[in-house]
C-alpha cells in the first residue's frame, strides 16, 4: 500500500507543478503582451491582477492585509514542511529475508530493529542505543546512535557493533550487506573527587 501512496503522491505533485507553471506562465505571457487565449482574465500588460475597486474594497477594514499575510505565511510554512516531509528518508516497513525458495519472506523493520537495539545496548560500554532502518527492503541500511559510558572505547565499540550485531542481523536475514552509519555520544557524568 505504501508504494501506491508514493506514486500518488508524486503523480499529485507533478499535476500541482505543470498547473502552477501553466498559470505562471500565461500570467507572465499577459503581462509582457504576448497573445493568451480569450478566456484568461487578463489579457495584456496594462491589466492588473487586483483592480481598484477589488483594492479598496476592504481598504477600511485594519484586519484584512495582516489576516492575508498571515494566511500566506501560514501557506508558505505549511508547503516547506511537507517539502522537508518528502525530501526526508522514511523509515522502512519491511526486510525482504532470503528463504531460499526463490520468493522470499517479509520481516517487519521494526522487530530487526528491537533485536539490533538489544544486541548493541548489551555491548561494554553501551549506555544506550536507538536503531532505523531506511532505504529499500531488499537493500536496507542501519542508523545506529549509542550513547557510551565514560570507560568505552568508541573504536572497540564500533568493531563489537559491525562485527556483532550488524553482522548477526545480516547474517540472519540473509543479506549480502547491510551498510550501517553510526553515531556515537557520551554520557553525562560528574567528576569523581581523588583524596
Amino acid at each position: 500500500m505504501r508504494p501506491v501512496l508514493r506514486v500518488v503522491n508524486r503523480v499529485l505533485v507533478g499535476l500541482a507543478g505543470l498547473a502552477l507553471v501553466c498559470v505562471g506562465g500565461a500570467v507572465l505571457a499577459a503581462g509582457t503582451g504576448l497573445p493568451v487565449p480569450s478566456w484568461w482574465p487578463w489579457d495584456g500588460p496594462g491589466d492588473v491582477l487586483l483592480s481598484d475597486a477589488d483594492r479598496a474594497r476592504w481598504r477600511d477594514e485594519g484586519w484584512w492585509w495582516p489576516a492575508v499575510i498571515a494566511v500566506l505565511a501560514v501557506v508558505v510554512l505549511l508547503t516547506l514542511w511537507w517539502l522537508l516531509a518528502q525530501l526526508r528518508r522514511a523509515r522502512l516497513v519491511e526486510v525482504l529475508v532470503d528463504s531460499g525458495d526463490g520468493e522470499g519472506a517479509l520481516l517487519r523493520a521494526r522487530a530487526l530493529e528491537g533485536v539490533l537495539t538489544g544486541e548493541a545496548e548489551a555491548l561494554d560500554g553501551v549506555s544506550r542505543a536507538h536503531v532505523r532502518l531506511t532505504g529499500r527492503r531488499s537493500t536496507p541500511e542501519a542508523r545506529v546512535s549509542l550513547l557510551l559510558e565514560p570507560h568505552a572505547a568508541p573504536g572497540e565499540t564500533l568493531s563489537h557493533l559491525l562485527d556483532e550485531a550488524i553482522g548477526h542481523a545480516r547474517d540472519s536475514a540473509g543479506l549480502a550487506s547491510l551498510p550501517a552509519e553510526v553515531r556515537m555520544g557520551a554520557t553525562k557524568h560528574k567528576a569523581r573527587r581523588v583524596s
